[in-house]
């Protein structure tokens, strides 16, 4: 079949598809693209070409920033348990490295994306061309080079005789949840509009099978013992019992075992936040239930979570001097930490098969009911911080609880970077397994609009609430356009506060005294202490084609929110919150290292709270 790689491409990924269980997805279910002279010509063709010709081409969206469009893909496969994802096209240069952020995102958070930037002339003849770096190193390096440190499969392909095992080669990476990120895929812009007589066979209907890895037997035996020898043990379940779809047997064993359970960010809607052995968030952003349990704990089983340094308090969560760890997790790479017992497995299998093998075994009465009794302690603790009454401005604690009242049970709220993921993690209610969508192994800034896209394609049966500070605003906006053109309906709630007040509180806490996190005028004494800048974000977002509600008080959201839910479209709800009320304590840790030495009495206070903390910090090895 004589096609240029372009549209070999094209018709390549059209015919993937993933199963599992017995069930089917198209692998790519749809493009988003930025198109200029390193890729117009060769993808861009193709994928007109497609849409005018082939009824089951899969649909192209038009991006307004080539980092959003990964961070919609990552939310699309988020969304779908990787099982699908979306392929994002750039030209070269500045749109190639503009999906290295997102790139990174997709990479930490293991979620699959396919990225194809242009590249330069593979044949050099017109070198160097428009956007191109000149390494003087050699003439092969180009700045798509970037992307590989920050994707799980990186290819260029110089020749079209390349493309099939690089095609074959990217699904591979794609479809493995033990080895799944960003895979790239860079295409030469005169490689891409080559024609050669490509197999027929790398065209036909390919179904990539994604399987339940059981538990090797030995592995289990020693983690049911380590298990069975605990009075005290606890479950940590992260984002691989989401993806496996293992939230029913994480209940069925939580339940036949009465061992509690905390939850992770990635984590977080593996129980119903009304589960009497649900303890909520653990770690840095964690309840006082669930970390009050995770300092005893003697036995931690950890299922489909890679152990960050929030989950554990930066190594201080877990107190017990024995406490010892079972980590169940698809790839060996986390299953290992910890010193943990391995477990390599399916989170689905793994907790199937430990259900099994512990029959008999059940943690004492009394334990269980001190669970429930502070779980239930904590849901009071979340009603009064939903329901403060702060004046003039709502805090977000209330700000969330508006938000949580108005979305129902399947309803996806959205995050990332800033105060509220924290706040969200140890205070939103979660009843559905896809309920919450909190970006925060890369924590980025700019992720919720663009991600909160990408989970609405994903699901558009389900409301999605993207909640976003005026910092993340800033930093990305511009899905709106994408949103307001695809007809699709978002529900923005914008929360402005006027700075970063995230890492305003961490430079206080720090001693830094929020130096550089406030949006202020420059003062006279030079420094950005002054007045208010005169922004309007609301005003903004109306002028990207968003229908704008705006907010003063509490009552004002809530009324605000249920328009929204009945406007189509995309929705802003704009909203003023106090940045100096704080979301109720973990009574936890996190390591951010304090200045030694310092002039100021600020610092030197916050240097020995931080050697407090250090004294809890262990590296159970």
């Amino acid at each position: 079949m004589r096609l240029t790689v372009g549209q070999a491409v094209v018709r390549f990924l059209a015919a993937q598809h993933t199963e599992r269980d017995g069930v089917e997805h198209r692998l790519i279910e749809g493009w988003f693209g930025i198109f200029g002279h390193g890729n117009v010509a060769g993808l861009g063709q193709a994928l007109l070409e497609a849409e005018l010709t082939d009824p089951d081409a899969v649909a192209y969206r038009q991006g307004r920033n080539e980092q959003g469009m990964v961070h919609a893909a990552a939310g699309f496969a988020r969304m779908r348990n990787r099982m699908s994802t979306l392929a994002c096209t750039t030209s070269i240069g500045p749109g190639a490295t503009n999906m290295v952020t997102g790139a990174a995102l997709a990479t930490v958070n293991r979620l699959p994306v396919l990225l194809l930037p242009g590249d330069v002339f593979a044949t050099r003849v017109a070198n160097p061309v428009l956007q191109e770096l000149e390494d003087p190193r050699g003439f092969d390096v180009s700045v798509n080079d970037t992307l590989r440190p920050v994707s799980r499969f990186y290819d260029r392909i110089w020749r079209a005789q390349q493309l099939p095992s690089a095609l074959l080669g990217a699904m591979r990476v794609l479809t493995d949840p033990a080895e799944t990120g960003a895979v790239t895929l860079a295409l030469p812009q005169d490689v891409q509009a080559e024609a050669y007589d490509f197999p027929d066979a790398l065209f036909r209907r390919r179904v990539w099978h994604v399987p339940r890895t059981l538990p090797e037997p030995g592995a289990l035996a020693r983690a049911v013992a380590i298990i069975r020898s605990a009075r005290r043990p606890l479950i940590i379940a992260g984002g691989g019992v989401i993806y496996s779809e293992a939230t029913d047997a994480l209940r069925s064993l939580a339940e036949a075992a009465g061992i509690p359970v905390a939850e992770t960010q990635a984590g977080k809607g593996s129980m119903r936040y009304d589960h009497p052995l649900a303890l909520g968030a653990v770690g840095a952003t964690g309840t006082v239930a669930a970390n009050e349990f995770a300092a005893v704990a003697q036995v931690v089983i950890g299922i489909g979570t890679r152990w960050s340094d929030f989950t554990t308090a930066s190594r201080s969560a877990f107190a017990d001097p024995t406490v010892r760890f079972v980590n169940v997790n698809i790839a060996s790479f986390d299953a290992a930490k910890h010193s943990g017992e391995a477990v390599v497995a399916d989170a689905r299998a793994a907790l199937e098969a430990l259900l099994g093998a512990l029959a008999g075994y059940r943690t004492d009465p009394a334990y269980r009911e001190r669970a429930r009794e502070r779980a239930q302690a904590w849901d009071a603790t979340v009603e009064r911080a939903y329901h403060l009454g702060n004046q003039p401005l709502p805090a977000q604690s209330e700000v969330i609880g508006a938000v949580n009242d108005a979305a129902g049970p399947r309803d996806v709220v959205v995050c990332a970077a800033g105060s509220m993921p924290g706040d969200l993690h140890k205070l939103w209610r979660t009843r559905d397994p896809k309920g919450y969508h909190v970006e925060y192994g890369f924590s980025c800034m700019g992720y919720e609009i663009a991600g909160g896209l990408g989970v609405k394609l994903a699901a558009p049966d389900r409301e999605v609430f993207v909640m976003v500070g005026d910092g993340s605003y800033l930093m990305m906006s511009q899905e709106l356009v994408t949103a307001v053109q695809e007809r699709v309906k978002l529900i923005v709630v914008l929360v402005q506060n006027h700075g970063y007040a995230s890492i305003g509180r961490l430079s206080a806490s720090v001693g830094a005294q929020r130096f550089g996190t406030a949006y202020r005028y420059r003062d006279q004494d030079g420094r950005l202490g002054g007045t208010v800048l005169p922004v309007d974000l609301a005003t903004n977002a109306a002028s990207l084609g968003a229908t704008v509600f705006r907010a003063g008080t509490v009552d004002e959201l809530r009324q605000a929110l249920a328009k929204a839910r009945e406007t189509g479209g995309v929705t802003v709800v704009h909203v003023d919150a106090d940045p100096m009320v704080d979301a109720p304590a973990s009574d936890s840790w996190w390591d951010v290292p304090v200045a030694e030495t310092s002039r100021l009495e600020t610092v030197r206070t916050a240097y020995e709270q931080y050697l407090d903390g250090k004294r809890g910090q262990r590296d159970y090895l």
